[in-house]
């Protein structure tokens, strides 16, 4: 079980992990949209809100979509329900000058999908494995207007056993580094 210092935490952000074993149980298309619109009302430079969640949920899209992860998630995320590929637009709609926060804010809006899914018994997943160019190719995203930051499996938490004996050890929620590590006042002292 995971514990923190600190009790004033809301338990949500103790509670929520990222597994890697999914029910392939459908989500609910209110769950589906309950997600996004979390995801909506995070803050952004110039509330440029700059990020961009393609999806798929059917049998079709998935296929497509499963086709861009690297083969390692593929392991385990081919059995999750819904799959989610986000974007940052990388310059500002209003001048079209670079938007150096835009990755950032649309690390913010995963987060807030993140905890919206858990607050619906949802699990959601974030991977870095997969391929930014065939992840444009399937979604019709446009290259040059947008980053490819990263794929998220979604859905209800399944029977780890269903996972290969490697991944099986590793699903548990992980720790967290100590806050001296993380957090400075001041300056950084070594």
């Amino acid at each position: 079980m995971r514990t923190t210092d600190h009790n004033k935490l809301d338990r949500l952000f103790i509670e929520r992990w990222s597994p890697r074993a999914f029910s392939s149980e459908p989500v609910a298309a209110e769950d589906i949209q309950t997600l996004f619109e979390a995801a909506r009302w995070s803050p952004s430079c110039f509330n440029e809100q700059p990020w961009r969640f393609v999806y798929a949920q059917q049998q079709d899209d998935l296929e497509r979509f499963r086709s861009v992860l690297a083969e390692g998630n593929q392991v385990w995320a081919n059995n999750a329900p819904l799959l989610v590929l986000v974007f940052s637009k990388n310059s500002f709609t209003s001048n079209d000058k670079p938007n150096r926060w835009g990755d950032f804010d649309t690390g913010a809006a995963w987060m807030a999908l993140a905890l919206q899914a858990h607050k619906l018994d949802l699990y959601a997943h974030g991977m870095g494995g997969f391929d930014a160019d065939k992840a444009f190719a399937v979604t019709g995203m446009d290259s040059s207007e947008y980053n490819a930051i990263c794929a998220v499996a979604i859905g209800k938490l399944g029977d780890a056993n269903s996972l290969p004996e490697a991944l099986r050890e590793r699903e548990t929620p992980s720790g967290r580094k100590a806050m001296s590590e993380i957090a400075f006042e001041g300056s950084v002292k070594n």
